[in-house]
């Protein structure tokens, strides 16, 4: 029984070999883990304009204080609850230096350099962002890139300079949970939407303000906004097939992957085009590709393309006074095809000197791992090339000893780190479709601060109207002038931007406000005390400062609810939007001669009611 359990254990932790009839997944990877890089580019990129406003000491939430704060509550279990390098120093140099050595770390994993250290690098980095930013996190999205990223690092090849890593393939494990990641967001989402109660769901009427009523609309989306209803009607049909039925075809045979590919690539694509949603679809739409398989990326490859990428990706670092190893196409092994007597006797060779050695092969995430012929009968052709770059005689190098006395302890580190991430969103999922089943919780409890394994919800409830916040400031309380926003609706004759992967955060979060009381959304309250000091962080925040000679005396927030104007009126008038004032947001602060601030008035109208989950 241990045997089949340890067996077991080594074919799903270990590397996945192709062999004819299974191709396997050296392309897709490659594909996904540029794609992961940049993903994670754009979100440290978004932060360098905008951290020191949202979390600086002079900022809106200051990082410091919630630290302070969880720390004084937390004592001895701060670090976990708040898991997070900024527990070293949480200033503005600090903030940027995490941001700049996000971007860092994620070019080099687009430029393919070393790609699990600076996967590590970014998951630490983007955690510690999320952990303290407070009402500036916890979107789905964020969720989707931590996980998303965890599972990378086994997913990624070992090495400098992996290259396609022919001779590192990725665990199974390791590529049915982010297939796993792929499905729920899709499955979760559209069980939400029918369970939720939101009858538009049912009676095809969610889409028809859809466009308009999102947090960042394009301008693509104000044009879909105005195509007739069945049109409307139709997407939303489409929506549920796909999210409650076509990702199902994940656990079907390859041809049925590579077909849902194609449907839902241009599903994700329209979302993107019609509403800003920052990296969110750009993550569902990167792990898509890991429907695919090497075989069929390299069909509808152009030989010379093949060719060159081949050579390219294939390049490792040889031991010196070895001669470079010839490589083999993964198309090649997919499809049986005969290695050369060169190539074959190469990897002989290798093979006849580990026997020598009297190693064993041992196989984990992240070590070095050889392929015989006891794993089927293609293994020869899987790797022909010394593994890492082994030198044939152990006493060139001790690394690949190291690696095989470390590969037990990889797979069950590896194996541990899956089975909780699985175990997690599987018993989310379950509570979901029979909530109150009984599930032992602490495993969820215990990784919940990595935000690893989260459920996702998106839209189970479709926002009814637009609502916006816009602060406004005076110098005589009479004549008040509004603070412009860089990218939220306000001006009515500025068109909607295409915006994402960028995410900006503090008018993103003004969208989730405005459906809710400002009680609840204390950000906004703290951001008119910055605006009646002029905190020139928080004002990068916003397009421009109109009290840049003096701060203004008062500072309000007035709550709008916009409407996309019909085709007439835009041709008409050229404007993009109408709206109508409700009334005031937030209490109206007033700054004293001494400097102290005061509340001036209290709003006499209640904020619209919730509605509408977090993208």
């Amino acid at each position: 029984m241990r045997a089949q359990i340890s067996a077991a254990a080594k074919w799903l932790l270990g590397p996945e070999i192709p062999a004819p009839g299974r191709p396997g997944h050296l392309w897709p990877r490659w594909i996904f883990l540029r794609a992961l890089g940049l993903i994670y580019f754009s979100a440290f990129y978004s932060l360098v304009f905008q951290i020191k406003g949202l979390l600086g000491p002079t900022g809106i939430l200051p990082a410091e204080d919630f630290l302070k704060a969880v720390a004084a509550s937390l004592h001895s279990e701060r670090f976990w609850f708040a898991p997070s390098i900024l527990w070293l120093g949480s200033s503005d140099r600090a903030l940027m230096i995490l941001c700049l050595v996000g971007m860092i770390a994620s070019l080099l994993i687009v430029l393919n350099v070393w790609p699990r250290a600076n996967l590590a690098i970014c998951f630490v980095c983007f955690v510690s962002f999320v952990s303290v930013a407070q009402d500036f996190s916890g979107y789905q999205s964020d969720g989707m890139l931590l996980e998303a990223g965890f599972v990378s690092l086994f997913f990624a090849p070992p090495g400098i300079w992996p290259g396609l890593a022919a001779e590192h393939p990725a665990s199974r494990a390791s590529l049915y949970l982010l297939r796993w990641e792929w499905f729920r967001i899709y499955f979760e989402s559209g069980v939400s939407k029918w369970t939720s109660g939101d009858l538009s769901w049912h009676n095809f009427t969610a889409m028809d303000q859809y466009y308009q009523n999102g947090p960042l609309p394009t301008w693509i989306g104000w044009y879909a906004q105005h195509l007739p209803h069945w049109f409307q009607a139709s997407t939303v049909a489409l929506t549920l097939a796909v999210e409650l039925f076509l990702v199902w075809m994940l656990f079907l045979p390859r041809p049925f992957r590579i077909v849902c590919f194609f449907i839902v690539t241009p599903f994700e694509i329209g979302i993107i085009l019609t509403a800003n949603y920052a990296f969110l679809n750009y993550i569902v739409l990167s792990l898509g590709f890991l429907l695919l398989d090497d075989q069929f990326i390299e069909s509808i490859l152009p030989l010379r393309l093949r060719k060159l990428t081949s050579q390219f990706l294939s390049r490792e670092e040889i031991p010196s006074g070895h001669p470079p190893p010839e490589t083999v196409s993964p198309l090649a092994v997919s499809s049986g095809h005969d290695l050369s007597a060169e190539q074959a006797g190469f990897s002989r060779a290798a093979n006849a000197a580990e026997r020598e050695r009297g190693e064993q092969s041992l196989v984990g995430p992240g070590f070095s791992h050889d392929v015989n012929r006891s794993e089927g009968g293609t293994a020869l052709a899987a790797e022909a090339r010394v593994p890492d770059g082994q030198a044939i005689s152990s006493s060139r190098s001790h690394l690949p000893n190291w690696r095989h006395a470390l590969a037990p302890i990889a797979m069950a580190v590896s194996g541990l780190c899956f089975a909780l991430v699985f175990y997690v969103t599987t018993a989310k999922l379950l509570e979901e479709l029979s909530p109150g089943i009984p599930l032992p919780q602490s495993p969820i409890t215990l990784i919940e601060p990595l935000r690893i394994a989260q459920d996702y919800h998106l839209f189970g409830t479709m926002t009814p109207n637009r609502l916006e916040i816009e602060f406004q400031g005076t110098l005589d309380g009479v004549h008040w002038i509004p603070y412009e926003f860089r990218y939220k609706p306000q001006a009515l004759n500025k068109p909607p931007g295409i915006y994402a992967p960028y995410q900006p955060r503090f008018e993103w979060n003004l969208w989730f406000a405005s459906l809710d009381s400002w009680q609840q959304n204390r950000f906004v309250f703290s951001t008119e005390e910055r605006l009646l000091k002029n905190d020139p962080d928080v004002l990068e925040l916003f397009a421009g400062n109109p009290f840049s000679n003096q701060p203004p005396i008062r500072v309000r927030t007035l709550l709008y609810q916009y409407w996309f104007t019909d085709m007439q009126t835009k041709r008409r008038t050229g404007l993009w939007w109408r709206r109508q004032l409700l009334g005031e947001y937030a209490p109206e602060l007033t700054r004293e001669p001494n400097g102290a601030i005061e509340i001036f008035s209290v709003p006499s109208i209640p904020s619209a009611p919730s509605s509408g989950d977090s993208p």
